[in-house]
C-alpha cells in the first residue's frame, strides 16, 4: 500500500527532510516563471507542498551505487566557436545537481544551492518517460493487451470525446489528433487549463479538460506535444492495472530497483489520480537508478519488467502513419546531436533544466537539477552537446 502525503514535513519522522520548513512560491509562480532564484530552488525541491501527493515506496534493499575507478576530473568542449568547462555549464545552465554513471558507478556527483544526497526535485515532464515506461510494463503483465488498443478500452470516461478512435501508441507519440496548446506562460492555454484544473482539487477535473478538448486531425498524423496527452496516459496506466499509478510504479520499479529512498507524485485531487505528465519528486540517486534500470534493457535480477525490445523501441525516432519521421519516441526525446545519435542516446527532459540522460553505446546515465528562471527559454549551452563530452569522457 502507499500512503498519502499532503507537504514533505509530514514524512520527517527520525530523519527530517532538511528542505521542509523553507519559504516556498507557488504553482502559478513556476509556471509563469515569475520566482526569483533562491525562492524557485527552494520549490523546486518542494513541491510535494503544493499538491497532495501519493508515495512511492522504495523498497528494503538499496542498490549500491559505487564510485568509478576513473572518477571525472575534466570536461571540455566547445558549442559554435565557444569553449566551455564544466564549471560553466553548471553555472549557466542553472545546475543543482549532477550524477554521471559509468558501466553503473558514480563517476562524477555534485550538488549546488545546499541540495544534498537527501534532496528530492521536481522531475517536471521527467515524469513523463516514467508514466510511458509504466505502460510498457503493463504490457508486460498483461493488463495491457497491445499498443494498437483503443484508449477507450482502459479509460472508458472519454468514449465519445475527440480521444474515441486513437490508440494507446497514438498516446505514446503523443499524435492523437486532439487540439491542443502546451504554452505554459498563457494563462489561456490548454495548459493551464489542465493546471487549474489540478488547482481546483476537484476529483476528475483534469480528465474533464481532456474529454472537452476537439479534434484538429486524424489519430496518427500530427505529433502535437502536450502534457495533456500524458494525463491520459497515466489514466490509461490506473484503468488497466486498477490500482494507482505511484502504487504499480513502487511494485514494478521503485521497490526492485533499489532506490535509497520514497519519492512522491502529485494528485489531481485528494486521494485521487496522479498528474502522469509532471509532479514526481525524487532524489538525483534515485533517479540515476531508474536511468540505469533502462539502460539495463528493463530487467532487474534477471527479471524483465518491460517488454523484449522495449527501451530501444521507446528511445528511437517514431513514424507519423503517413510516414513522415518524427523526432520522438514513446514520451522520451531521440539525440539530436551527431555523436549522441552514433550511439542511439536518448533522454527524459523537463523544464527548468530536468533530465534523464541514457548512452547505450557508452553505458552512461546522466542527471541533471535545474533552476533555470523560465519554463520557456532555452538554456545557454545545449544540453546535448554536454552529453557528448561526458560520454566521452568517462572512462
Amino acid at each position: 500500500m502507499t500512503a498519502l502525503m499532503t507537504n514533505a514535513a509530514s514524512a520527517a519522522g527520525d530523519n527530517p527532510y532538511p528542505h521542509a520548513e523553507e519559504p516556498i512560491g507557488t504553482v502559478e509562480q513556476v509556471y509563469n516563471g515569475a520566482l526569483m532564484p533562491d525562492l524557485a530552488v527552494n520549490t523546486f525541491r518542494n513541491i510535494d507542498r503544493l499538491f497532495p501527493t501519493r508515495t512511492i515506496a522504495h523498497g528494503d534493499k538499496v542498490s549500491p551505487l559505487p564510485q568509478a575507478a576513473e572518477p571525472l576530473k575534466e570536461i571540455k568542449f566547445k558549442e559554435g566557436e565557444k569553449n566551455y568547462d564544466l564549471y560553466d555549464y553548471v553555472a549557466l545552465n542553472g545546475i543543482t545537481g549532477l550524477l554521471v554513471l559509468k558501466d553503473g558507478k558514480v563517476a562524477l556527483e555534485l550538488y549546488q544551492r545546499g541540495n544534498t544526497e537527501k534532496t528530492r526535485w521536481m522531475s517536471m515532464s521527467v515524469a513523463k518517460s516514467i508514466t510511458s515506461t509504466l505502460i510498457g510494463a503493463a504490457i508486460k503483465d498483461g493488463h495491457i493487451g497491445s499498443l494498437s488498443d483503443p484508449v477507450v478500452k482502459y479509460v472508458p470516461r472519454l468514449a465519445g470525446t475527440a480521444y474515441d478512435g486513437v490508440s494507446v501508441r497514438d498516446i505514446l507519440m503523443m499524435s492523437s489528433g486532439v487540439k491542443w496548446n502546451e504554452t505554459y506562460t498563457d494563462p489561456a492555454s490548454d495548459r493551464r487549463q489542465l493546471l487549474k484544473a489540478q488547482i481546483s482539487q476537484k476529483p476528475g477535473a483534469a480528465l474533464d479538460v481532456m474529454a472537452a478538448l476537439p479534434r484538429a486531425a486524424e489519430p496518427g498524423m500530427v505529433n502535437t506535444y502536450s502534457t495533456g496527452e500524458t494525463q491520459v496516459a497515466g489514466e490509461i496506466v490506473r484503468g488497466a492495472v486498477g490500482k494507482p499509478v505511484a502504487e504499480y510504479l513502487s511494485e514494478k520499479i521503485w521497490s526492485k530497483a533499489g532506490m535509497e529512498a520514497d519519492a512522491n507524485w502529485w494528485l489531481d485531487s485528494p486521494d485521487g489520480g496522479e498528474i502522469g505528465g509532471s509532479g514526481i519528486s525524487a532524489t538525483l540517486r534515485d533517479y540515476g537508478r531508474f536511468g540505469q534500470f533502462f539502460l539495463e534493457g528493463g530487467v532487474i535480477d534477471g527479471q524483465s519488467i518491460l517488454p523484449d525490445g522495449w527501451v530501444a523501441e521507446a528511445g528511437s525516432p517514431k513514424t507519423l502513419k503517413d510516414g513522415k519521421p518524427l523526432d520522438y519516441g514513446y514520451m522520451w526525446w531521440p539525440a539530436w546531436t551527431e555523436a549522441s545519435k552514433a550511439d542511439g542516446a536518448f533522454s527524459a527532459i523537463g523544464i527548468f533544466g530536468q533530465h534523464i540522460y541514457i548512452n547505450p553505446a557508452k553505458k552512461v546515465v546522466i542527471v541533471t537539477f535545474g533552476a533555470q528562471s523560465k519554463p520557456t527559454s532555452a538554456a545557454p549551452i545545449d544540453d546535448m552537446v554536454f552529453f557528448d563530452a561526458v560520454s566521452a569522457a568517462a572512462k
